[in-house]
């Protein structure tokens, strides 16, 4: 009997917990709007592909957007076109490559271990916070983690189980589209390396690949980065517009290499990304102590399918540890592979007291922090949870919907630990079912309003009446996106002083019905401050309107005028 107890579940179970995480991967779809960071470009940029018909440079504004390619912005828009409803289609590429990467990591599993090991891999990666995190947000890194996933799944089957061309060329056509997704999607090559150490030391026998299959491979990688960037290069190529130039090579070499080695922002120090993983892969990285050495011993017997997910793993890490920018997103490629190294082990820690005494005391923790959380987001004095809220525009309404919602999930979560007492896998994956519910349900919709600007921009719309003609300045891609009416802009890169020259000019020529929206601290010297308008604070930031009577007349902006601002 107690054998049974240590299972992951019973086998009726294993369909429910299936379901439980689709529904939590699915809740909240529809229910809020895109918010900073990110979301607002991509998919502000995703719409003006659909209302201009220019696929092949992504604009921002009026501006072209040269910091990441279009293909994430393309699968939102195709999400629209079938669905056409921007709230839910910005989501839908994250939600499908999360299914993706969960069915691929089990059918590897599958593959390489037998159908036991399955669950242990699917729920052992959903249950790590970084995963369902990334799924339910508009980012580009799900997209791209779903196909490094498909390539390492079909390079894995390559290499271990079946040498065919097509399932190369799958693999690398993956990889391709990945790099044109973001630049990083060649990583998956890398795992070409442990495998030749493999071939050099492992006494057991790998599958025949013949020198041929190399040209599936190549065709396959420029087959999938030729799909934006074949166009695209001859598009710019032969074009007289500079700007197109400009684009080009931004793309090419500042975004890439640049970036890479000499990044410009996020810069972090080497050990950067073990913060993120003691963080983000919880509770996953709390069965280090015995996975690390457990993988070191299938490491030492050269077994090669721990050899090539776990040296792609460490290869992907140092290669992002060499460059001095470093954001949590970026090794969260590896943690498919990690969970697919993992699974087969899994059954066996899940047996050791200690094991499940750190799972329970994490589940516990949980519940411990958001109920306390919630509770006091509930009951604090209300001058402390406003002194919380100043500058994000919510209001206590918002901070009680909060607070519920957090001690809802805290007694939910309880209540699940109770009855799966004797499971904690099934604990674990009820739990964060519960978890990621509540964030798409309730988190999120409760402080979508104020974080992605809808709020400020419907009080816009109703101050300066549905007549007016609008234009921003200093403004973030929420502004514009959320936006009641076609909106003039100056750029978003643009010198302050060549933005504030084209608005005057532009106020002038109608300044009885023209507005100009723009930060509270970049109000220029040629504004009146009596005949400014508040507007509100949101994303930190204080928001004024300045109708074309706030000009003062004969002023000139200083040719050497710069706001002094911070960026957001």
């Amino acid at each position: 009997m107690r054998s049974m107890h240590l299972r992951l579940a019973p086998r009726w179970q294993t369909p429910l917990l299936a379901a439980l995480m689709v529904w939590a991967l699915l809740a909240g779809l529809g229910l809020r709007e895109p918010m900073p960071a990110d979301e607002p470009r991509f998919v502000l940029a995703a719409r003006t592909m659909v209302e201009t018909g220019q696929w092949l440079f992504p604009h921002r504004g009026t501006e072209l957007y040269a910091e990441k390619p279009p293909t994430f912005m393309w699968l939102q828009a195709a999400s629209y076109g079938m669905v056409r409803s921007w709230q839910v289609a910005f989501l839908l590429p994250s939600l499908l490559a999360a299914l993706l990467t969960l069915w691929l990591s089990g059918d590897l599993v599958r593959r390489l271990w037998g159908r036991r090991a399955v669950p242990y891999a699917v729920f052992g990666l959903f249950v790590c916070l970084q995963f369902a995190l990334q799924a339910k947000r508009a980012q580009i890194d799900m997209v791209l983690v779903g196909m490094t996933t498909l390539s390492l799944w079909a390079l894995l089957r390559y290499l271990l189980e079946k040498p065919s061309p097509w399932l190369l060329a799958l693999g690398t056509f993956a990889a391709g589209l990945g790099t044109v997704t973001k630049g990083v999607g060649f990583l998956p090559l890398l795992v070409f390396l442990p495998w030749l150490w493999v071939r050099w030391t492992s006494p057991q026998t790998l599958p025949a690949h013949r020198g041929a299959h190399a040209l599936a491979g190549v065709a396959g990688f420029l087959l999938g980065a030729g799909v934006w960037l074949v166009p695209m290069l001859s598009v710019a190529l032969t074009s007289a517009d500079p700007a197109l130039h400009a684009y080009a090579r931004e793309m090419l070499f500042k975004q890439t290499g640049t970036r890479y080695a000499n990044a410009w922002h996020h810069v972090k120090p080497a050990w950067y990304y073990l913060q993120t993983m003691l963080t983000l892969w919880l509770p996953g990285v709390l069965l280090a102590p015995w996975l690390l050495p457990a993988w070191w011993r299938r490491l030492r017997r050269v077994d090669p399918r721990y050899a090539l997910l776990l040296g792609w793993a460490l290869l992907v890490l140092v290669f992002f540890s060499a460059s001095p920018g470093k954001r949590e997103v970026y090794i969260f490629p590896m943690l498919p592979a990690l969970a697919v190294a993992a699974s087969p082990l899994l059954a066996g820690l899940l047996r050791r007291r200690g094991v499940r005494a750190v799972l329970w005391t994490y589940l516990s923790a949980l519940v411990l922090v958001t109920g306390a959380l919630g509770a006091w987001l509930l009951l604090a004095p209300p001058e402390r949870v406003q002194a919380l809220l100043d500058g994000r525009g919510m209001d206590m309404a918002t901070a009680a919907r909060m607070g519920r919602w957090l001690l809802g999930f805290a007694i939910t979560a309880l209540v699940a630990m109770v009855f799966a007492r004797r499971h904690v896998a099934a604990a674990l994956v009820t739990v964060t079912a519960a978890l990621w519910t509540a964030y798409g349900m309730g988190f999120m919709p409760a402080i979508s309003p104020d974080s992605s600007a809808r709020a400020l921009m419907q009080r816009v719309g109703e101050r300066i009446g549905p007549d007016a003609e609008l234009a921003m300045l200093g403004w973030r891609e929420q502004h514009l996106l959320q936006a009641d009416r076609p909106v003039t802009d100056f750029g978003f890169k643009q010198p302050w002083v060549d933005q504030w020259q084209h608005a005057h000019a532009w106020l002038l020529e109608a300044p009885g019905k023209r507005w100009l929206f723009l930060r509270k601290e970049a109000i220029g010297p040629c504004l009146d401050p009596a005949k400014v308008i508040d507007i509100g604070a949101s994303n930190r930031r204080d928001w004024i309107l300045a109708p074309g009577g706030a000009w003062i007349e004969g002023c000139d902006v200083p040719a050497d005028w710069s706001a002094d601002v911070s960026e957001d």
